[in-house]
């Protein structure tokens, strides 16, 4: 059977498509096809004061049934929410607990409704995400404070930039100061535990730091542009790791128990939101259900014992933001990972580097794109010259080719003998003008994951239609110019002596045009425009040089 371009063309569809749904296995925490999964240890339940069964659940309801014959509880104290505003957030801290209830990007529209800014941290119908904190931890008195507790809000103190919320709480004879601290043009909040011993004897309490989220698919999710919502975690020991709301209902999540550094986060597409604890700290990671398509990722810190008098501080930050990838590096260790490249991460990081550059001397993301697609046009050119030049060598010989069927079509041996002889006289290697393809596939592999992935193209506009070049082009005028670009190369190329394979060939720009509709138009753009160049290069080899070389 002969083998030529087309057939290398079928070989790369079938490959994408294989590629695609394993991307969507990987981005609903299921196992990659291509590698086995890194070696990771079981979570435990730690033991004694880390014991993640000490971290408390939900408050009680309130509006409860009184038990008859006892006297009415007395009313409880009222909680209040806090608004919290600087230049890229603005934050709504509810006292019960002191939990950052709501987070709103300031910077980043609402992936459907452009008119409202990008919620992280909210509680909204069946949708729950939370960082919460508190002590774990008992005295005769009962539990120590924690994210069911009141708090009681002092001022908020307002310079240099800073925005500071200092919060109180005292049960069980413990108090607990948080103090969160929200900076100008930064998504990183200061949270500071200060725990004083008021009772006497000693209590040794132990600090958790916890995100809480459900288990729902994220709204825009498709099969051909999936993305990961789900807990992800880092540690010097064990690196990156990432998992899952179904392994966790199951509780078969494997993951580091103890470490004493990284940072346990729940990420989602071009955003995520990270507990970092106190660096070179012994701590203890856990993940659990908490209830019905409720689960939590988090950490507990042992704060040791504390006198009775004294005071114990702890420092951590939360950071709760865009996956941008240059501002997670200086942060910590490991957090720019988040930002999930999958399995051509080794080619999509220089790519976006590279890309990266390019826009900061162009601006727009659009031209970035056309710019970055020259460049690598112009990189592979001798070897796409080299391959065109066999091509326009296969199209002087098909005559001999059809010739050579008409011959032989009853003995396919003889007929595939003949053609390698025709290929050899002529010298002409049958696979030169599959070489350029070939190689040019790992750069758009890569290349659809750095749009899928990166946040810094999110809202990106190109010119005209093209307003976001992470979505699909809204009226598929990206995905015909891409149908008529190949058709257009179809026709510069030798074309197929078998009347089935010609037949093929109509049908396989229709049916990546298809598929095209659902992909990113910063991808079809560099598609579009790769393939504009590819037929440029074609023509002028293929009319200028070509003859030359078949004197």
């Amino acid at each position: 059977m002969e083998i030529n371009k087309r057939t290398i063309l079928w070989i790369v569809f079938a490959v994408s498509l294989v590629v695609l749904w394993n991307n969507w296995m990987v981005s609903n925490g299921k196992q990659s096809m291509f590698s086995p999964a890194p070696p990771a240890k079981v979570a435990e339940a730690p033991a004694n004061t880390h014991n993640t069964s000490g971290v408390p659940g939900a408050p009680a309801q309130a509006g409860a049934a009184a038990v008859p014959g006892q006297p009415a509880a007395p009313a409880p104290v009222r909680a209040e929410r806090i608004t919290i505003t600087t230049d890229v957030v603005k934050a709504e801290v509810d006292t019960q607990g002191g939990v950052i209830r709501r987070l709103e990007l300031l910077h980043y529209p609402d992936h459907f409704d452009k008119t409202k800014n990008q919620v992280l941290f909210d509680v909204a119908g069946n949708n729950t995400y939370l960082g919460q904190t508190g002590l774990i931890g008992t005295t005769p008195a009962g539990v120590l404070p924690n994210h069911n507790t009141i708090f009681t809000a002092k001022p908020l103190n307002e310079s240099n930039g800073q925005v500071q919320l200092v919060l109180e709480a005292e049960q069980a004879g413990v108090r607990l100061t948080k103090t969160f601290t929200f900076k100008r043009g930064d998504y990183v909040i200061d949270v500071r535990h200060d725990v004083t011993n008021l009772t006497a004897a000693p209590v040794q309490p132990s600090l958790y730091l916890q995100l809480q989220h459900d288990g729902n698919k994220p709204p825009g999710d498709s099969w051909f542009t999936p993305s990961f919502t789900g807990p992800t975690l880092w540690t010097p020991e064990d690196k990156y790791q990432k998992l899952s709301f179904e392994n966790i209902e199951k509780n078969k999540a494997e993951h580091s128990n103890k470490s004493n550094g990284g940072w346990v986060a729940i990420s989602q597409h071009f955003f995520v939101s990270a507990f970092i604890p106190t660096e070179n700290t012994a701590r203890d990671i856990y993940t659990k259900k908490l209830a019905t398509n409720m689960y939590a990722i988090g950490t507990t810190q042992s704060l040791g014992s504390v006198a009775p008098g004294a005071t114990v501080s702890n420092t951590a930050r939360l950071y709760s933001g865009p996956q941008d990838e240059k501002k997670l590096e200086t942060i910590t260790p490991g957090l720019e990972l988040v930002k999930d490249y999958g399995m051509f991460a080794i080619i999509a990081k220089p790519l976006f580097w590279i890309m990266d550059h390019i826009h900061q001397l162009l601006g727009n993301w659009g031209w970035t794109i056309i710019a970055f697609t020259i460049l690598i046009k112009l990189a592979f050119f001798p070897l796409s010259a080299a391959g065109y030049r066999s091509m326009a060598k296969m199209r002087v010989v098909t005559p001999k080719m059809q010739a050579i069927r008409e011959r032989y079509k009853a003995d396919p041996v003889k007929m595939q003998q003949a053609t390698m002889e025709l290929y050899k006289a002529e010298k002409i290697n049958p696979l030169g003008g599959c070489l350029p393809i070939l190689i040019q596939m790992p750069v758009f592999l890569a290349l659809y994951y750095v749009l899928q992935a990166s946040v810094e193209m999110r809202g990106a506009p190109w010119v005209g239609w093209i307003t976001d070049l992470t979505q699909p082009d809204p009226f598929f005028i990206l995905p015909v110019l891409y149908a008529i670009s190949m058709f257009i190369t179809a026709k510069l190329n030798p074309q197929p002596a078998d009347p089935m394979q010609a037949k093929m060939m109509l049908f396989m720009p229709l049916a990546f045009s298809v598929m095209f509709v659902f992909f990113p138009s910063g991808l079809v753009l560099y598609w579009v425009v790769n393939n504009l160049v590819s037929i440029a290069q074609q023509w002028v080899i293929t009319k200028k040089l070509a003859p030359a070389t078949m004197k």
